[in-house]
């Protein structure tokens, strides 16, 4: 049995894409002067959020600037003009997108049940959350659905001082355990299963069925690769494993 699960926390706990989805597309469909269809706008935010999450991860800007620098490129587009003030494009970041955005957050269905099961099992391993995204953010949608109590840490790089991939060899220290005793899951095939794999832990992908960051199908992976479909698998996983 493992020491030590890490969870991903957008597209494995939370659904991540489907907020953002739903926020963007209640702002574009009100933009009377908006330049190109509402599809093409929601697309323009999600690839604006890539890009400068990006940035904030490499230390190049902070979490709100992220946010400004995304707004900065956004709202031309959106017919609107691009406030100079700092403090205007963090309020409409606020009063336009992120009210929705956080009323639009929802766990997966199998997420409660797995970590129930988890506590339950002997020796059960110990939980942590290990996310690239900000830590009050990050928190307050654990908090909302009431999964704080899971986990001993949530992890982020404001903690780590890194980013995933190169968070996992810190975030092992922080659990005081060895990544060879640890196992990381998440929706991501790369980052979050074959990075992990190659930092030592052990990497589980759960497989949604839906690419994160494009929407389209999932990517295909070898054989090699440890793929769950649901989390409710991964407590039996776990219990038939060396790790």
């Amino acid at each position: 049995m493992a020491d030590v699960v890490f969870f991903d926390l957008d597209g494995t706990l939370v659904d991540h894409r489907s907020a953002v989805w739903e926020a963007i597309g209640q702002i574009v469909q009100a933009a009377p002067n908006a330049t190109a269809p509402p599809q093409e706008l929601a697309a323009l935010w999600w690839a604006l959020e890539a890009r400068h999450m990006r940035e904030y991860l490499a230390g190049q800007c902070s979490f709100a600037e992220h946010h400004r620098r995304r707004l900065r490129s956004f709202l031309p587009a959106l017919g609107e003009p691009v406030p100079q003030s700092p403090r205007l494009l963090d309020a409409w970041i606020t009063d336009r997108y992120l009210t929705a955005f956080e009323e639009s957050w929802q766990t997966y269905p199998d997420v409660r049940p797995c970590l129930e099961n988890l506590k339950r099992l002997p020796r059960g391993p110990r939980l942590a959350v290990l996310t690239n995204g900000d830590p009050g953010q990050q928190r307050a949608k654990l908090a909302r659905f009431g999964l704080l109590e899971y986990f001993e840490a949530v992890l982020t790089p404001t903690e780590l001082g890194a980013a995933k991939p190169a968070a996992y060899t810190t975030a092992c220290r922080w659990m005081r355990t060895d990544p060879a005793q640890a196992v990381n899951v998440g929706d991501m095939l790369e980052s979050d299963a074959n990075a992990a794999v190659f930092a030592g832990l052990t990497g589980i992908w759960l497989d949604r069925g839906i690419d994160f960051v494009t929407g389209g199908p999932s990517p295909t992976a070898d054989k090699t690769v440890l793929r769950i479909e649901r989390l409710t698998d991964l407590p039996d996983h776990l219990s038939h494993t060396n790790v």
